[in-house]
């Protein structure tokens, strides 16, 4: 059998995936394509430069164990980065070999210009705090790095931002786009590289803004005649941190002038960071340019923590404000309360606070009485999870029977109106819907909601089933 780049690549997976974490090895391992194989030197390509700089940094031991079970003691690797310049046209590769097997080899410097700030800089506009030149950040100081707990639904967007706060503008990832659903902690994590950058970089200029805020100021610049101040002022931030960035949807004015401001920022190698409910590929009535750029760097999803991510949360919050509490509390919690954080860390104050101003012990009982209260007051946030119970119940089968690799007609179609409801109802990726609907990828699930949608307008039959189930999801 013939040795090929992708059959030694392939065997060394299968090392890697025995002796790494499973989300580790989705995260570092499975974006990576080998390109060629010459002799004893493997070349793989990887997605950015910081992806490279992580592997060195993190599995360059693994890695080397696993090429040389394969290809020998005088195995090498070779990186390929895949870059792109500042106006998304594909730059000839660069190549880098790891520091355990350095050796010349040719590569390509993206040359970034950087212009010289004027000496004069006025500021119109009216933020709390800003004075001339001086601009005050408009970061939380109590939102850090240290408060904002890993587990497997924010690993990657947790290290990217912390990436970032290391080196601002000097990273793969710019923008650094952050996209999840209500209360995941998109805000927190974004303060949190501005706070980490401002504490290593005293001297950058760091400004957080919501894109609402953003807007505003826009208009008000229009109105008083002084566009080219508002857009000079945005140049000269180092670091710009924008909140809900899909609030500019069909917005056409603020996104052509943020679409300059990100250019020249880009350009000049200062960094942005950017939040959003929703991915790129999801952002409705956003112009393609500007969305061509937000996929410019990284887009990292924060998804719903899991229950071992809920209990650390609420242990970190109970050990930040001084107050015990038994561990059987904590977890009927963290069982019951799923959505968000911002939810899980109010049903936990609730507690504190019945218990501390009705001179009650906390109990399980107690506990059960302030989370029925609080879920029943707060607006529900259907998840997958049980869309598919509701999809599977109905059609009366299994959830993993919806979720198999079957073709069967009645099958295909109820894995398809969970994907369509899944869209509808939550705030998910397409590729995060497509993962936890059976392992699939983003284009099938945006193939289920256009079938959904011919067969509804069709099939009477099939109409009634998106009827009903439309009745059933939104009680």
């Amino acid at each position: 059998m013939e040795i090929t780049a992708e059959s030694v690549w392939s065997n060394c997976l299968v090392f890697i995936k025995d002796n790494i974490q499973p989300q580790a090895y989705k995260t570092w391992f499975e974006p990576i394509q080998a390109v060629k194989l010459a002799g004893n030197a493997l070349s793989i390509q990887v997605p950015s430069k910081f992806f490279y700089e992580w592997l060195e940094e993190h599995y360059v031991k693994i890695l080397k164990v696993a090429l040389t079970k394969e290809l020998g003691d005088d195995a090498k690797l070779v990186y390929v980065i895949k870059m792109e310049n500042t106006y998304g046209n594909k730059q000839p590769f660069t190549e880098k070999i790891p520091s355990s097997n350095r050796t010349p080899v040719k590569s390509q410097e993206v040359d970034v210009p950087f212009n010289n700030k004027s000496p004069e800089l006025k500021n119109p506009f009216i933020i709390p705090g800003i004075r001339n030149v001086k601009i005050e950040s408009q970061l939380n100081p109590s939102y850090t790095f240290e408060n904002f707990l890993e587990g497997d639904s924010n690993r990657l967007a947790r290290n990217a931002g912390i990436a970032v706060a290391n080196k601002p503008g000097g990273t793969s990832f710019n923008p650094l786009l952050i996209f999840g659903g209500v209360g995941l902690g998109k805000t927190h994590l974004a303060h949190a590289i501005g706070v980490d950058i401002k504490d290593k970089y005293p001297e950058k200029t760091v400004l957080y803004i919501s894109a609402e805020k953003f807007t505003q100021q826009y208009i008000d610049s229009v109105k008083k005649n002084n566009r080219n101040d508002f857009i000079h002022f945005y140049q000269i931030i180092d670091v710009l941190i924008i909140d809900d960035v899909q609030f500019l949807s069909g917005k056409t004015g603020t996104q052509d002038v943020f679409f300059h401001i990100f250019n020249h920022l880009h350009q000049n190698g200062k960094q942005v960071v950017l939040t959003s409910d929703k991915a790129p590929v999801d952002m409705q009535d956003i112009e393609q340019r500007l969305l061509s750029r937000f996929k410019w760097g990284l887009s990292a999803e924060l998804q719903t923590p899991d229950f071992e991510t809920r209990v650390s949360i609420l242990k970190n919050k109970l050990y930040r404000d001084g107050v015990e509490m038994p561990d059987e509390i904590i977890e009927y919690v963290a069982k019951h309360i799923k959505t968000n954080v911002r939810e899980l860390e109010g049903a936990i104050i609730s507690l504190i606070a019945q218990s501390s101003f009705n001179k009650k012990e906390i109990t399980i009982n107690l506990a059960k009485d302030i989370v029925d209260k609080f879920v029943k007051n707060t607006k529900r946030e259907v998840s997958i999870d049980y869309i598919q119970k509701v999809v599977s119940d109905y059609f009366q089968m299994d959830v993993s029977t919806l979720q198999s690799k079957t073709r069967k007609r009645h099958i295909v179609q109820a894995r398809q109106l969970a994907m369509f409801f899944a869209k509808k109802y939550t705030k998910a990726s397409l590729a995060s819907i497509g993962s936890q609907i059976g392992q699939r990828d983003h284009a099938t699930v945006l193939h289920a909601c256009k079938t959904v949608d011919n067969l509804s307008s069709t099939d009477k039959q099939f109409r009634k089933y998106v009827e009903d189930l439309s009745k059933k999801l939104s009680l």
